[in-house]
């Protein structure tokens, strides 16, 4: 299509979570202000991912699905339930049909995670959806059911003044006046966590300045970790 259609395109689609460069001059508006390679180096996204196989679960407009096959992943496969399921897959259809991109895709709940549904892969990215899960360690078993090697979390975390393993309840709105998030765990906690599903190692890599989330605060941390 030419750069007047891809534009329209574009614009047709109401809403898009992640900044996608298309070529071209053409960057998706996201919601989320992705911008390769600075998010790519905030999650620690290997350099070199060639031969990899990789899953992206929460992967929404895919921006790190992408990411990864640029890197040269073997395969990856992109997963969503809440956001696809919500309308909100056009934006990763288009993005994959432009880039000419062969992400695999899937439609499945967290919870539905597993090795017979999905296979297992050698890296996992699990960004942006721990704390929208009602059961945080049971979403993690999940998870790690699924990962060969290494898992990179990036998530919310609260109660960093708590030096045990310490999680916070929203049962509301109350980070961010967003009723999808439900939990806030601290570092600690996290570990504990990823501990308790089977990870040998975990390291925290890094941490975003707190920054205002409506009208509560938050911030975020990566987290590597290794069977």
């Amino acid at each position: 299509m030419t750069e007047d259609e891809l534009k329209a395109k574009v614009a047709e689609i109401p809403f898009w979570f992640h900044c996608i460069n298309l070529g071209n001059g053409i960057i998706t508006p996201g919601w989320s202000k992705t911008s390769s390679p600075a998010n790519e180096r905030f999650i620690g996204l290997p350099e070199n991912l060639e031969g990899v196989t990789v899953l992206d679960i929460g992967a929404f407009d895919g921006f790190y699905s992408f990411a990864a096959e640029r890197r040269g992943a073997s395969r990856v496969l992109a997963t969503d339930d809440f956001a696809w399921k919500a309308g909100h897959k056009r934006g990763f259809n288009l993005a994959r049909q432009v880039l000419g991109s062969q992400v695999e895709d899937q439609q499945i709940d967290v919870l539905e995670h597993s090795p017979d549904k999905i296979g297992v892969f050698d890296l996992v990215l699990f960004l942006g959806v721990l704390y929208h899960m009602r059961h945080p360690l049971l979403a993690l078993e999940r998870v790690a059911s699924v990962c060969k090697n290494q898992l990179i979390l990036e998530t919310h975390v609260d109660m960093l003044d708590c030096e045990k393993p310490a999680m916070a309840f929203y049962p509301g709105t109350e980070l961010g006046e967003d009723p999808t998030s439900w939990c806030g765990p601290n570092p600690p906690m996290v570990k504990g966590m990823l501990e308790t599903v089977g990870f040998q190692k975990v390291e925290v890599v890094s941490t975003s300045p707190s920054f205002l989330c409506g009208s509560s605060v938050s911030t975020r941390m990566v987290f590597h970790a290794w069977r």
